[in-house]
């Protein structure tokens, strides 16, 4: 072999391996100096060399320089297209993967191999554009790479995220040689919608499992609501994995306690956050603060915040959202503006605690700055969240006109939601012109939720439209059948309790009720009135008032005051709103007995304290 070819050879191979290591390490400014001398060698079109600049390029994020050298290239093959596209899916461009894709039959004349067809599919699985994904799953099917398990492998994935986990399953069972992506890809996609079952057993029969497919299914579970199982499976996995201190899995399982309000599971984990030595990690500080607001427990979720080493914007987000949610609005407007002198970016869940804190102390043209910050200065899009809390803002204040234009004029169709927000703002100012309005509008679009009917029945009964009432109870009645039973949990120190509406046994029946008896007593003397418009059913007086009695909230706080030490603070995890007259009583109750009593509900938290309420009594 000529000496000057042999010597290109060895200078191609050395470049090429150190392009690589680059790539692996994301070294960016070792890369680039690599480029300026393979530059001055004259080897930037030297065989493979382009295609490994493109991907040291697209995996530092760096993909106008990886474009630069793509465009440049004398001659462009197959690998050149992977290695582009590949790139703008790395860096997290997706979408121009695709639109770049249509140029290369214009340009180059080339047909996708498996190679471009994979970078296709998993842009359409980013985009989650199932739509588009069938298209190039088509193509795939009908091109000589049909058989190619690594195509098949991305297409699992695709369905999987897609929701289309019959048609992942297809693929899946298709696959010769099936890897763990492909497993894992099912498994994620089984639990994420809830069908536990399915992941659980997919998971057992996986041959080979990593940290990748435990994390897969137990974020999925707690994604689907099945936090539970997550923990349940995390000891699992503690007990048969090697190193299994895994902190991003660790987090997954702290969100699942978040979800479930269970503040003695949180306090374990963050005890094993402590043994794990992960105190310092931003994933586990993150999800700390978010589980301990959550669990009503702000002092704790304050005190993370306060010694975090590094915080981004997720942790100031976190912290922000807490204290919004808790009604302390103006400790959340301090923290935005500490956030953004420090020089971090909100994003669209900072904005939507920085509105919502708004609503409960009557910011309104605060409130109207913060929305219109976030689209002009920010250049975020607004989500129907936004407008739901910039709505609760309005309503709360009395703009009740501005509020329904909102609501008429915002690009998403208001949910039932909203609509009952700005009903309950109506009958609180008492203008029944809109609404009347309101209620129609919302009885049109079919409410599921039981209080958005009991909030009709009583609009229409001020405004003596009985005919309207006999329908929304008609409605109500049929809907008795299919709607959730409301139900309240409430955690003590080694256990917890779940008390369902209507419930008419207990081991402490009679010790809960002749509590509830004697509170209803003493309330009666300091100017408590049952609200019986809460009661739909066609009862007797007294019978109303009594059915009153068995609403879950008033058991669970019973229980608690029967169980837990004095003057502790009483925490309750309800699935539905709040009602009136329940509102009513625990703000009696805190008064009554010198307690705190947090209930989480479906909408927001409410401290009771001294007979009053941190959400105004506005929810």
């Amino acid at each position: 072999m000529h000496p000057k070819k042999l010597n290109i050879e060895w200078f191609c191979s050395h470049y090429l391996h150190q392009l690589r290591s680059c790539a692996k390490l994301q070294s960016l400014s070792s890369g680039q100096k690599l480029h300026t001398q393979i530059t001055k060698l004259g080897l930037h079109h030297y065989g493979p060399i382009p295609n490994s600049l493109v991907e040291m390029y697209g995996k530092c994020g760096v993909i106008d320089h990886a474009l630069k050298v793509f465009d440049e290239m004398p001659q462009r093959h197959l690998v050149s297209w992977a290695s582009i596209l590949t790139a703008f899916n790395h860096a997290g461009f997706p979408h121009k993967t695709l639109s770049l894709f249509l140029g290369m039959w214009e340009l180059d004349k080339l047909l996708p191999d498996h190679f471009v067809i994979a970078s296709l599919v998993r842009s359409c699985a980013s985009l989650v554009d199932v739509r588009l994904g069938k298209q190039v799953h088509a193509h795939f099917v009908l091109s000589p790479f049909y058989e190619d398990d690594v195509v098949k492998s991305s297409l699992v994935d695709l369905y999987s995220k897609c929701g289309f986990l019959d048609y992942a399953r297809m693929v899946f069972d298709s696959i010769k040689v099936k890897n763990t992506i492909s497993w894992t890809a099912l498994v994620s996609g089984y639990a994420r919608i809830g069908r536990k079952t399915d992941a659980v057993e997919l998971f057992r029969r996986m041959p080979d499992k990593n940290l990748l497919s435990w994390s897969a299914l137990i974020s999925g579970l707690v994604h689907s609501g099945h936090g539970n199982d997550a923990c349940s499976i995390y000891s699992n996995m503690r007990r048969e994995v090697d190193h299994g201190a895994d902190p991003y899995i660790l987090s997954s399982v702290i969100a699942a306690s978040a979800n479930m309000a269970a503040l003695q599971l949180g306090k374990q984990l963050h005890c094993l956050v402590l043994l794990l030595g992960f105190e310092r990690n931003l994933f586990i500080s993150n999800s700390l603060i978010d589980m301990y607001a959550k669990c009503s427990d702000l002092l704790a979720a304050k005190g993370i915040f306060s010694c975090m080493y590094e915080r981004d914007v997720v942790s100031w987000t976190s912290i922000i959202v807490g204290m919004a949610q808790h009604g302390q609005a103006k400790e959340a407007l301090a923290l935005y503006d500490e956030m953004v002198i420090g020089g971090v970016k909100p994003n669209e869940v900072t904005f939507l605690g920085l509105i919502y804190a708004c609503s409960h102390v009557g910011l309104v043209n605060k409130g109207r700055h913060f929305f219109d910050t976030m689209v002009q200065d920010y250049g975020m899009k607004p989500s129907l969240h936004h407008y739901t809390c910039l709505l609760d803002v309005l309503s709360r204040s009395g703009h009740l006109d501005e509020a329904e234009k909102l609501l008429k004029t915002m690009p998403y169709h208001p949910d039932e939601a909203a609509w009952a927000a700005l009903l309950s703002a109506c009958r609180k100012h008492k203008n029944t012109e809109v609404a009347i309005r309101v209620a129609d509008h919302l009885l049109c679009l079919g409410p599921e939720d039981p209080s958005s009917y009991i909030l009709l029945s009583n609009t229409y009964a001020s405004a003596s439209m009985w005919d309207n009432v006999s329908k929304v109870r008609k409605l109500m009645s049929t809907m008795d059948l299919k709607r959730e039973p409301g139900y309240s949990c409430i955690e003590l120190a080694k256990e917890s309790q779940v008390f369902y509406a209507g419930q008419t046994s207990h081991p402490m029946q009679e010790k809960l009720i002749g509590l509830l008896e004697e509170l209803d007593l003493e309330m009666r003397k300091r100017g408590y009135v049952p609200d019986t418009s809460y009661v739909l059913h066609e009862l007797e007086q007294h019978e109303k008032e009594r059915h009153l009695l068995w609403h879950s909230e008033r058991w669970a706080v019973a229980y608690g005051l029967l169980k837990s030490a004095p003057g502790t603070t009483i925490r309750i995890v309800k699935n539905l709103r709040t009602c009136g007259d329940c509102h009513t009583v625990l703000k009696f109750i805190s008064s009554i007995v010198k307690r705190e009593i947090i209930v989480r509900d479906i909408n927001r938290f409410h401290h009771f304290k001294d007979g009053s309420c941190s959400c105004g009594d506005f929810w």
